[in-house]
């Protein structure tokens, strides 16, 4: 079925809503999900919804979380987010960091405590829609095993990348698995088989079953390369930030865990290339960064994530293709009573 992006923002603003979350904050987290799911990201849009407000009012994303400041520096800023949602956290996050590389010119804004913050390069294209360059990293529950194991120790260790051009930023989203697990539980929900390579069931043997990996493992992006940077990955956030490790993250996917705050930290690195240049060219960073996106195009292919920061012009009237079930879930649980 086809809704406009007013009309799915708008579902997921009121599901947040009735759940006590404030309008600012549930609107800042629909524009995250809404932006996915135009994105062609389902595994982190309207599909996640229905567990963002089950886990919210069974309290394990605290509607009332407030961020509170744990160090400041100035260039570093260390925040506890109070086990919320983390979508608007991440976005608060963003906006901080572009404040003080403006004023310092490199800055580092992490949150611990958080929850899950859909698709990181939402985060990264509006950091270099200022101006800036955008490295955004985040963990969750783990589900790669380290390189030659057999337990789940590291989440799927997502990062972004969003770099200022000229026209649209370059915008580089993706998780260390071979594959996102959101899309893992979206082929669960169609009871669509996996594509081979994709995931290990719970004993570290290959699955084609959805249902089956969502309790297993998945494999690293690139084999021993893969999981060396997912361990980076884990290293910057939940290790300098916490507030756990992703082997001690309750899992989103399991329903007897949703009471449970999942703790996961965020981190956001920002630079202003207008303090960066060290080459003495008057263009400095901005005459480099056009070159290589030209030489990319020139050489036949295409800067990363071009068609999807075109897609920040979508107006409110552009229409999205929806799951119709799914449409229909997020309508009953609308229409229904709001969380006393």
């Amino acid at each position: 079925m086809k809704a406009t992006i007013a009309q799915a923002r708008e579902m997921a603003a009121q599901l947040l809503q009735m759940e006590g979350l404030s309008p600012d904050r549930a609107h800042t987290t629909a524009h995250a999900i809404i932006m996915a799911e135009a994105w062609g990201l389902a595994s982190h849009g309207l599909l996640r919804l229905p567990g963002y407000v089950e886990r919210t009012r069974a309290g394990g994303y605290p509607c009332d979380a407030e961020m509170t400041v744990v160090t400041d520096t100035g260039p570093l800023l260390s925040l506890d987010g109070g086990g919320g949602l983390g979508h608007w956290q991440l976005a608060h996050a963003a906006e901080e960091s572009v404040k003080r590389a403006a004023e310092f010119g490199i800055s580092a804004v992490g949150v611990g405590n958080s929850g899950h913050c859909g698709a990181l390069g939402v985060y990264a294209l509006d950091i270099a829609e200022r101006g800036m360059l955008g490295l955004v990293f985040s963990c969750g529950p783990a589900v790669l095993p380290p390189w030659g194991g057999d337990r789940r120790v590291l989440s799927t260790s997502p990062l972004a990348a969003g770099i200022p051009l000229p026209g649209e930023p370059a915008v580089v989203d993706l998780a260390l698995s071979t594959v996102a697990r959101g899309k893992i539980a979206a082929y669960a929900k169609s009871g669509q088989p996996l594509p081979d390579g994709w995931a290990l069931d719970a004993d570290g043997q290959p699955t084609n079953d959805a249902n089956v990996a969502l309790t297993g493992l998945l494999a690293p992006l690139g084999g021993a390369k893969g999981y060396a940077l997912a361990f980076m990955v884990e290293a910057l956030t939940a290790g300098l930030f916490g507030s756990l490790v992703s082997a001690e993250v309750p899992d989103f996917f399991d329903g007897s865990q949703q009471d449970q705050p999942q703790r996961i930290g965020h981190l956001v690195v920002t630079l202003d290339p207008e303090k960066t240049d060290a080459g003495g060219d008057p263009r400095g960073p901005e005459r480099r960064l056009t070159d290589l996106a030209d030489r990319v195009v020139a050489a036949g292919g295409r800067v990363p994530g071009s068609r999807r920061s075109a897609l920040k012009t979508l107006s409110d009237d552009d229409e999205l293709e929806v799951d119709t079930t799914l449409w229909a879930e997020l309508s009953s649980m609308r229409n229904g009573a709001p969380r006393t």
